[in-house]
């Protein structure tokens, strides 16, 4: 019987993703509910504090695999490494973060482990008596909520978009195991290297791990309006996005685009410059602190959940606050 809800964690410059530990949280919830345990399976180099981290947030089991070779990501090893461990343990399920690396590992153990793989899942739900999972996803274009249930195959399997679920709050005492796994690559199985890592700073960072987002939508009227939104991320430190509309008029690049059809974020703060709030833009944002909303219309639906709403012409609330941090003003 295949047991156990496992959890690929993916870490960077030493520490966890923060998708990671929202994926652990919602592991732990979905074993409680079939009976079982929720495990993670961590791979990396010296990396030992990292396993009492996934611990801490809620992991049983950590299954850690420590070898030179594992400490960058890598399509050939960790495919190697993680679907040979798989195989092995037989689990019920396995999540992953919907991130560039998940996305590269997913269907490449997908077809090794001749099991299905569910793409970028909003919403996971645990069926008490036959251990089944009901993935939920966007489909058509974002227009519709897709639930997929694969009844047959094992492990069940599918990469889940970041800041769709709570963080745990991390608890140092709580009591796990870690299991060393033993590494043995064989040789030319990785046949890539990475040189060099370029770190791209200021507003073009991941927006998935932004604490404050700038996002601008058809309500900014002009590409030359919205670049001005560049300029207030830069003095607050955070990013720039864009909505659904913002992104088909051709003022930013589809990387930048939040919701249903985009990105999920959950920074501390999220601006809202003239976006209206279609569902499919507000299932992208259910994970920010504060949502502030800036739009002339006040029956707009962006004010049925933002924190803070001005009703008022966006330019000019724009400006006014660039001003103010230009000059060394607080905003509030």
């Amino acid at each position: 019987m295949s047991r156990h809800i496992y959890v690929i964690a993916e870490h960077f410059d030493g520490k966890l993703r923060p998708v990671t530990k929202e994926l652990v949280g919602k592991a732990q919830e979905l074993a409680a509910t079939v009976g079982q345990e929720a495990h993670a399976i961590l791979l990396g180099h010296e990396a030992e504090g990292l396993a009492e981290e996934l611990i801490a947030c809620g992991a049983d089991v950590v299954h850690y695999a420590d070898a030179p070779e594992l400490a960058e990501y890598t399509t050939e090893g960790y495919t190697y490494v993680i679907a040979e461990f798989l195989r092995e343990r037989e689990p019920n399920a396995v999540l992953i973060g919907a991130t560039s690396n998940g996305r590269d590992l997913a269907p490449r153990l997908s077809a090794r482990l001749r099991c299905g793989v569910t793409a970028d899942c909003t919403g996971m739900a645990a069926e008490a008596e036959t251990g089944l999972i009901t993935w939920t996803r966007p489909a058509l274009g974002g227009n519709i909520l897709a639930d997929i249930v694969c009844p047959t195959t094992r492990p069940q399997m599918g990469t889940v978009r970041p800041n769709v679920f709570p963080k745990p709050t991390a608890d140092p005492t709580r009591q796990g195991r870690v299991e060393r796994l033993t590494v043995a690559i064989p040789a030319g199985t990785i046949r890539t290297e990475r040189l060099a890592f370029e770190r791209v700073e200021g507003d073009e960072v991941n927006l998935e791990d932004a604490e404050i987002i700038v996002s601008g939508g058809r309500g900014m009227g002009t590409a030359e309006q919205y670049n001005r939104l560049h300029r207030l991320a830069q003095l607050l430190g955070g990013s720039v996005a864009a909505s659904r509309a913002a992104v088909e008029a051709g003022w930013a690049p589809s990387i930048h685009q939040v919701g249903q059809t985009g990105k999920n974020v959950g920074p501390k703060i999220y601006f809202a410059f003239g976006i209206s709030g279609a569902i499919q833009h507000l299932a992208g944002i259910g994970g920010s602190d504060t949502v502030i909303a800036i739009n002339k219309d006040a029956a707009a639906p962006i004010f049925e959940v933002a924190d803070y709403g001005i009703v008022g012409d966006v330019h000019e609330v724009l400006e006014a606050m660039i001003a103010k941090l230009e000059a060394g003003e607080r905003l509030c």
